[in-house]
């Protein structure tokens, strides 16, 4: 089948990690959840391992997910949208610059259709979105590029959709809400906001929509336990010799151990070289399943 698909760049996507998340997902698994979806990569491979055949991707960011759903369910649709953007960026008497910020003006302004939100993802820096204190999007853009070009966006839109057409459930709504829906046999994968990253009163900074408070995350994942559903969680790390964020409570009873997640987004648009390895917690049910595999993990904890 070739590579795996994935749709655009973006900023915290586990794209590369989602092999070694998904290997400790069960063969048993009926559903897999993704509260925290963003590009849906984790869904996107386990589907493409024919690991799973039914999927929820939710996320906060609605036109985020609705991009993901027009991929999924029209693809055709998405590509036109797409292409008739990033072409419009080389026409006659336009500055490219000018077109990104025009394009990303009329979005914050209620023109967030998924062609849109899909170019202003392929033209920022690094696949970094920010956002203002009102909620709008304020990252400058890439000025070496012009975004991935629409024949690549086409060729990964079709394949995405044929792995996750007829299969997956989209919501955009607060975590917690969608975690009532999670039942046995559901796999929940949460990869909240780093901590470290959003205001400690409103739970928020620029890089994100909104935040989740660490109480109240953990009060989550015990409900979770409680109720028999197996989850696997990213949430800190370390990069360089910091570590970032508080790491989860032992009495959930979690599995830790740090993954190699490579060189770090952050630091090196801050024009530093520096590793990051990315927590994951596996929940009580999935810990025999980690012993197959704990050998081929980096395991500091």
């Amino acid at each position: 089948m070739g590579k795996v698909p994935h749709l655009v760049q973006y900023q915290g996507s586990k794209r590369i990690l989602a092999p070694e998340i998904v290997k400790f997902i069960p063969e048993t698994t009926k559903r897999i959840i993704e509260p925290f979806a963003g590009t849906g990569a984790v869904s996107i491979f386990a589907a493409y391992q024919g690991i799973c055949e039914t999927f929820i991707l939710n996320d906060i960011n609605e036109p985020l997910i609705q991009m993901l759903e027009l991929c999924i369910e029209d693809p055709t649709l998405l590509v036109k949208q797409y292409s008739e953007i990033w072409q419009g960026q080389f026409a006659e008497h336009e500055n490219n610059i000018d077109y990104f910020l025009k394009i990303r003006s009329e979005f914050n302004k209620g023109k967030c259709d998924a062609g849109r939100m899909l170019f202003l993802l392929a033209r920022v820096v690094k696949g970094a979105v920010r956002y203002n204190a009102h909620g709008q999007m304020n990252q400058s853009c890439d000025k070496r590029r012009y975004g991935t070009k629409p024949n690549v966006i086409e060729y990964n839109a079709f394949r995405i959709s044929e792995l996750l057409k007829g299969k997956t459930m989209f919501y955009s709504m607060d975590y917690k809400d969608l975690l009532d829906i999670a039942e046995k046999g559901d796999l929940v994968y949460l990869d909240p906001p780093y901590q470290g990253t959003s205001n400690k009163e409103n739970t928020r900074d620029n890089r994100y929509i909104q935040g989740v408070q660490f109480e109240e995350f953990v009060g989550v994942l015990e409900k979770l336990s409680e109720k028999g559903i197996d989850y696997i969680v990213s949430y800190d790390g370390m990069t360089g010799n910091r570590k970032i964020g508080q790491i989860l409570p032992q009495y959930l009873n979690l599995k830790h151990m740090y993954v190699n997640a490579g060189l770090s987004a952050q630091a090196t648009l801050n024009g530093k070289s520096e590793t990051t390895y990315e927590s994951l917690y596996l929940s009580g049910n999935l810990h025999e399943v980690a012993q197959k595999y704990i050998q081929l993990s980096l395991n500091l904890a």
